[in-house]
């Protein structure tokens, strides 16, 4: 079994070194890479099936890079170990893993033995481990009411690029009523309806401090509207 680690910090890789030879003393080779592009060189070249990925770093992130790993190997085990629990990176993570990929998904505030066991149960076991902050974030995405469902939080990101209510409806095939009346939830959701009879009338446009509620709250990132802007040049031709 070779490892492949992708981190862009030097004391991170190294802990993460020591940790993985000490979980997977079936671990042949170590190879490390310090940001995504240069991780996904190293998985084609080597043709590593076993990675621990950080989330954010520069050149390439960790939601790119494992995107692009998957898309040439599905079944690539794929350990994200990060500082980040934000909605914008579980949704991020989530999206891209292929039906039936096995991964994880540990914060770097967890246990040294945490991490181990997480090593050993995605790369040797085969099991998903998910940290319990991180699946308590991905429950409220997918079956809270006051989550957002995939389409909302979409139009949502959309908002954040600066679409329009009709450029959102070419984009998703949906009505403009429809695009309309999900804005609506989204706005309940966010919480950034104008409260009357308080003299506030006319202060927000709502459409800004949705993206300003949700940036604050961490539903999404920087990281997560770049993603999308890439994506939205391609599919243009811009």
């Amino acid at each position: 079994m070779d490892v492949l680690i992708v981190e862009d910090d030097a004391l991170h890789r190294a802990f993460l070194n020591e940790a993985v030879r000490a979980a997977l003393p079936e671990c042949g080779h170590v190879i490390e890479a310090d940001h995504g592009l240069k991780g996904e060189a190293q998985a084609r070249i080597a043709q590593v099936e076993h990675i621990v990925m950080d989330l954010q770093m520069n050149e390439r992130n960790g939601i790119e890079a494992a995107r692009t790993i998957w898309r040439e190997r599905p079944d690539t085990k794929i350990l994200f170990w990060s500082n980040y629990s934000d909605e914008a990176y579980v949704r991020g993570v989530s999206r891209i893993v292929p039906e039936g990929a096995t991964y994880g998904y540990v914060l770097k505030s967890a246990s040294e033995e945490r991490l181990k066991l997480a090593l050993r149960s995605v790369f040797v076991e085969s099991q998903c481990v998910i940290d319990r902050e991180v699946r308590g974030i991905q429950q409220k995405s997918l079956g809270n009411s006051l989550g957002f469902n995939d389409v909302e939080y979409e139009i949502l990101v959309d908002v954040a690029l600066g679409l329009t209510d009709k450029a959102i409806a070419q984009r998703k095939h949906l009505s403009l009523r429809s695009v309309q009346n999900r804005l609506q939830q989204l706005y309940e959701k966010l919480d950034v309806y104008e409260t009357p009879g308080q003299g506030r009338e006319g202060w927000f446009n709502l459409r800004t401090r949705a993206v300003a509620v949700a940036l604050s709250r961490k539903v999404l990132n920087a990281s997560a509207i770049e993603r999308a802007e890439r994506d939205l040049r391609q599919s243009a031709g811009l």
